[in-house]
């Protein structure tokens, strides 16, 4: 299982981090990078969220609908 960590660096920063679970532990980490600004944030959050995604094979092929 893979989540998303936001968290606060010493410089009061916020840094963002996937981490991966597995029966409990945490295996592996992945550092994304810290931000101050909000647009910062949002970026790394998206990132983070792209690298979740990268490894999941959706439930539906919607392909078939975007046909232009």
């Amino acid at each position: 299982m893979a989540y998303i960590r936001k968290f606060k660096t010493s410089s009061g920063s916020t840094g963002v981090q996937v981490c991966y679970k597995e029966q409990g532990k945490v295996i592996r980490t992945v550092h994304l990078g810290s931000a101050s600004s909000e647009k910062g944030i949002d970026k790394l959050l998206r990132e983070a969220q792209g690298i979740i995604d990268a490894g999941k094979k959706p439930l539906f092929n919607l392909n078939k609908y975007n046909k232009k």
